[in-house]
């Protein structure tokens, strides 16, 4: 059993919560989630255009989706020790200067080289973004608003996950790949702004080395937590990624049913996201056992409504609702286990989030060979429920 809370460890200096929430620094985050997440995205949406404009072939573009996740998971858990003596407010500024800066190099690149030297400016950026944003969260605001403050910060990347690849692949026809990241660019531009207006000085805490990660790791429930996490995220990675082909070849869904069905999930993923902070702040510890539950009822369902398209649709919902709450429940569970530790906490996190992101791909499609789009949805179901 997962446990909610552990108190700081002796030694460790654990911030003080603010008397008042700073609300606009909190959104200036959510906004800057945003422009990272949707920089993320945009390849997949533009890799073809891409491909043929800087003379390589797709697999070789695609790289710059690599690039970027590859830098995101070594950032994360370098970046507390690496800027442990920096204001953060200036370290969180200037992840948004290279956000900036690395949609300009993607823009005006000359060639592949550029390309994904502006992407590995971007894995820097939003791993070194993400680890802190669960600490930073929790200095902004009283420690009774910690949910809620989570759930508006992750609601920028719901937000990207709905609108960054359908409108980059429409605005990349109307306008050119290069001045779509002119555009993710200026989402930089007003995220660096509204941070340099809203967001507070904040001196460092904690010890903030490379051995503070093991210490971290090494105490009680921590261990266990990032498994629960490395299983819960798995398991979605492993649904989701092989979700057309089950829907394509089981439930004979057509191209504009397909569009549809994802962009519901999104909707509901936004929604789920947006209702986390309600749920925390009543039971923490009841929210981190019911969703990874709830998505994995959605997956047997799967196996049992397959051919059913609006019983998918259905299931595709609310498996996104679900999951919704999953990144702020455990961000959240971040910041009550280690407060005095929780950059460090947040650093794990990313990295195990990360690490997922390639197993449920890979597990996922070994599943798929093997046993056929129903043994995906029957492996996700497994590993969203070992953990309980």
């Amino acid at each position: 059993m997962i446990e909610s809370s552990h108190p700081a460890q002796p030694g460790h200096a654990t911030p003080a919560p603010p008397q008042k929430a700073a609300w606009g620094a909190v959104f200036a985050l959510a906004l800057g989630v945003f422009g990272l997440v949707t920089a993320e995205f945009l390849p997949a949406s533009l890799l073809t255009p891409m491909a043929a404009s800087l003379g390589v072939t797709e697999g070789m573009a695609g790289q710059a989706v690599t690039t970027t996740a590859a830098l995101a998971l070594a950032t994360s858990l370098v970046i507390a020790a690496a800027t442990r003596g920096i204001d953060r407010r200036w370290v969180l500024l200037a992840f948004s200067a290279m956000l900036i800066g690395s949609n300009l190099l993607v823009a005006f690149a000359p060639g592949l080289g550029a390309v994904l030297l502006g992407r590995g400016l971007l894995g820097i950026a939003l791993g070194g973004f993400w680890t802190m944003a669960a600490a930073t969260a929790m200095r902004l605001v009283p420690e009774q608003d910690v949910p809620r403050a989570l759930s508006i910060v992750f609601s920028g990347v719901s937000v990207a996950t709905i609108a960054a690849a359908p409108l980059g692949s429409y605005l990349g026809d109307a306008v050119g790949w290069r001045n779509v990241f002119l555009m993710a660019a200026a989402i930089g531009v007003l995220a660096l702004a509204w941070q340099w207006r809203t967001l507070p000085r904040m001196a460092p805490s904690g010890s903030a080395s490379l051995g503070t990660l093991l210490e971290v790791m090494r105490r009680p429930q921590m261990a266990r937590g990032m498994m629960a996490v490395l299983l819960v995220f798995v398991g979605h990675f492993t649904f989701f990624t092989y979700l057309r082909p089950f829907l394509e070849h089981v439930a004979g869904v057509g191209v504009n049913g397909l569009s549809a069905i994802l962009l519901g999930f999104g909707v509901a993923n936004f929604a789920g996201t947006s209702l986390a902070g309600a749920l925390l702040q009543r039971n923490l510890r009841l929210t981190l056992l019911l969703m990874p539950l709830a998505m994995g009822l959605m997956g047997l369902a799967f196996v049992a409504l397959g051919q059913a398209p609006l019983a998918d649709g259905l299931l595709v919902a609310l498996w996104g609702m679900a999951f919704g709450t999953v990144p702020v429940t455990w961000s959240t569970w971040i910041t009550v286990t280690v407060p005095d530790e929780a950059e460090s906490g947040g650093g794990l996190l990313v990295a195990i989030i990360q690490l997922s992101i390639a197993v449920g791909a890979a597990a996922g499609g070994a599943v798929f060979d093997a046993s056929g789009a129903r043994g995906v949805c029957l492996a996700a179901t497994m590993y969203c429920w070992w953990p309980r």
